[in-house]
């Protein structure tokens, strides 16, 4: 790990860059929003868990999905599904039956409630598993990291329960299958092709590299173990300094009003060392990538996952309606037609603006998709001829509003998700895509939330220097 945040080695992982904060929040799929820095790129919130509870790290091992009839509890509960801790994590053993009874019991009243989805009536108004598990991931990331708002490690109690709980929702990938040829040798020389199992093909790819981007986080959080900044709470702030317990006098820069809920990041008198800030750089930097990774793996779930008919029958009769005739206009231009030059005329002043033309943009995609697809299928030759008139323009104005959205997207790489997403999130059926989207999706808010509270210290040591000094700079 020291290799990874002291090197100068950069990680190439190919997404889309991050510097703002936005608020990515999606009640669609049943979790509560809570509003805090924390959530401010988090898309889908809880405040509570209502799958995780906080356990004693000391109270034993962790709790498992399937058990088969063992010959003793303690056996039952040291199975896999007694799952495989991660190296940051030490392995615990149960002292005592009564331990082991309360983990069982535990065990049993969380997998009861995904059975149920979330539905605790029992009358089957539940959501579907898909959702199900993605509300767990979300609720439990709410739990571990709900309250973390400073570059410190994580306590072992939380890291314990993270890599616990998230080994047993993670497990039901293992069950996820596809079946692919392969060939099988025989002693005497022949050669049989037979069809063997593996895990599907994008968790096969993708679910690896999530767990990777996981541990490198905690490992990030890990090494602001000794740090020359430290925090002040802003509420007990009566000026611009604070004498710490220690007795040594530190600057504080006063919080900007959007930010008042966050402790205020102090740093000695003459700044932070060059040192320590050529550790910070990389250690954002190492964060950035893996907002990065994580954002493009989310995307691309998305991507994959199948439009919600409720989406489709939502739609207008006529992508100039979704439009306005401002943007169609420009769209139906017969010279060459140019997204960038669409996006400045466009003069878009806010985030809510450029999401609100998103999803516009996306609505009206998808009904000269449909129209196209409709010509297409028409075959007398008064059809073709309607076809030869409009079927060509609806391509066109189709494939013209998706490099729009797609140059939208680039400009603003931390627009928060469109309805088309929330959409697909909440009506997704695919237990497999359900854990890859909202794995990535709670990496991608720990990460951007990583930079975030980096850029704070980095923004209060510029603010000590004198000015000569920051020009230097």
């Amino acid at each position: 790990m020291d290799n990874l945040l002291n090197s100068d080695e950069t990680y190439d992982l190919e997404s889309r860059p991050s510097e703002e904060r936005i608020d990515r929040s999606n009640t669609d799929t049943g979790c509560s929003t809570q509003s805090g820095d924390l959530y401010r790129y988090s898309r889908t919130n809880s405040e509570t868990s209502a799958y995780s509870e906080t356990t004693d790290e000391n109270n034993g091992s962790s709790p498992f999905w399937a058990v088969t009839k063992p010959k003793s509890k303690s056996q039952a509960v040291l199975t896999r599904m007694a799952m495989k801790q991660p190296t940051h994590v030490a392995a615990e053993k149960p002292d005592s039956q009564e331990v082991i009874d309360l983990e069982l019991e535990m065990m049993k009243e969380r997998f009861s409630k995904l059975l149920l989805g979330e539905d605790m009536s029992g009358s089957g108004k539940g959501v579907c598993t898909a959702v199900a598990i993605s509300n767990a991931i979300t609720n439990l990331y709410a739990t571990v990291f709900g309250q973390c708002y400073r570059l410190e490690p994580l306590s072992q109690e939380k890291k314990s329960m993270w890599a616990r709980e998230m080994d047993c929702l993670l497990s039901v990938c293992d069950y996820i299958l596809e079946f692919i040829p392969s060939s099988q040798n025989f002693k005497d020389g022949t050669t049989l092709e037979v069809m063997s199992s593996r895990p599907r093909s994008d968790i096969y790819i993708n679910l690896p590299a999530l767990q990777k981007l996981d541990n490198m986080l905690l490992d990030v959080l890990d090494s602001f173990e000794k740090t020359e900044f430290w925090y002040a709470d802003e509420r007990n702030l009566a000026s611009n300094s604070y004498t710490s317990s220690s007795g040594s006098f530190r600057r504080v820069i006063q919080r900007k009003e959007e930010k008042w809920w966050l402790p205020v990041p102090g740093v000695p008198p003459g700044g932070l060392s060059e040192k320590s800030k050529k550790q910070l750089q990389h250690k954002r930097e190492c964060a950035n990538q893996i907002l990065k990774a994580a954002m493009a793996i989310n995307g691309s779930i998305l991507a994959e996952m199948e439009v919600p008919e409720t989406y489709l029958i939502s739609l207008p009769k006529s992508g100039r309606v979704s439009l306005g005739d401002t943007i169609y206009k420009y769209m139906c231009t017969p010279e060459r037609f140019s997204p960038d030059n669409l996006l400045d005329c466009l003069n878009i002043t806010s985030e809510h603006e450029a999401l609100e033309i998103a999803d516009r943009v996306e609505a009206s995609m998808y009904v000269w998709r449909r129209k196209a697809c409709i010509n297409h299928s028409k075959s007398s030759w008064d059809m073709v001829k309607d076809f030869m008139a409009d079927g060509d323009k609806n391509a066109t104005l189709a494939t013209r509003a998706e490099s729009s959205l797609l140059c939208l997207k680039q400009r603003y790489p931390e627009l928060s998700q469109t309805t088309l997403d929330t959409s697909k999130i909440q009506y997704n059926k695919d237990v497999g895509q359900a854990i890859l989207e909202s794995y990535s999706r709670v990496l991608e808010s720990l990460a951007f939330n990583i930079v975030a509270w980096i850029d704070d210290v980095l923004y209060v040591d510029n603010s000590i220097k004198p000015p000569n000094q920051m020009k230097k700079a």
